[in-house]
């Protein structure tokens, strides 16, 4: 997948490294008030990670331990960052698959995938053992499952009004307050939620 190709979205690139925001009209419901990171966008699809909410109920080190990284009497020598590790609710498709989406300062051959300014996906078991002995990326957060979108149909949830689009930046991605990221998201843009409406245009 090339990174960057240029798209029929209004003379815009592809929206790989770009984040979501799903609109209040937004038909499916699993992806009320989302903020979606776009891993790969091609003319073959999308996927993207939900970076605003949480996995109810689920803690790092205890998939750690359940995912057999380490055994349960060292969850109290992980590392503070292994500790706080935000795990969420990335998407519905495949929810009891991890993704780590993390900066670019971790990288494995054949298994990580860069996307954009410094951003990267990586889904297998290494990159969860190297966070929990403390080598792994500098920023990370672990979602189980994904969104995934057909041949055009982002693009066309897009011309209906579904999703606006911004920027992304490691703070929209990263941080802890999951809670206001979708206030943040529509900052960036320039628009106040308050004026959003069901049947408002998009950028």
């Amino acid at each position: 997948m090339k990174i960057g190709s240029q798209s029929k979205l209004g003379g815009r690139s592809y929206l790989d490294g770009q984040c979501l925001i799903a609109m209040p009209g937004m038909a499916d419901t699993r992806f009320s008030r989302s903020v979606v990171y776009v891993c790969a966008h091609s003319e073959d699809g999308a996927m993207g990670i939900i970076v605003n909410k949480p996995a109810a109920d689920t803690k790092f080190p205890d998939l750690l331990v359940q995912l057999d990284v380490i055994p349960s009497e060292e969850i109290i020598r992980l590392p503070s960052r292994a500790e706080k590790m935000q795990v969420l609710r990335g998407g519905p498709v495949e929810t009891k698959r991890g993704f780590v989406l993390h900066t670019a300062d971790f990288f494995l051959e054949s298994a990580t995938l860069p996307i954009d300014d410094g951003i990267c996906l990586t889904a297998t078991l290494d990159i969860l053992r190297a966070i929990a002995v403390g080598t792994g990326p500098e920023n990370a957060v672990l979602a189980l499952g994904y969104a995934g979108w057909a041949a055009g149909q982002l693009e066309a949830e897009i011309q209906s009004n579904g999703w606006l689009h911004c920027e992304a930046d490691p703070a929209l991605l990263f941080d802890e307050s999951v809670e206001t990221k979708y206030q943040r998201a529509l900052n960036k843009i320039g628009i106040d939620p308050a004026f959003l409406s069901r049947d408002a245009g998009h950028a």
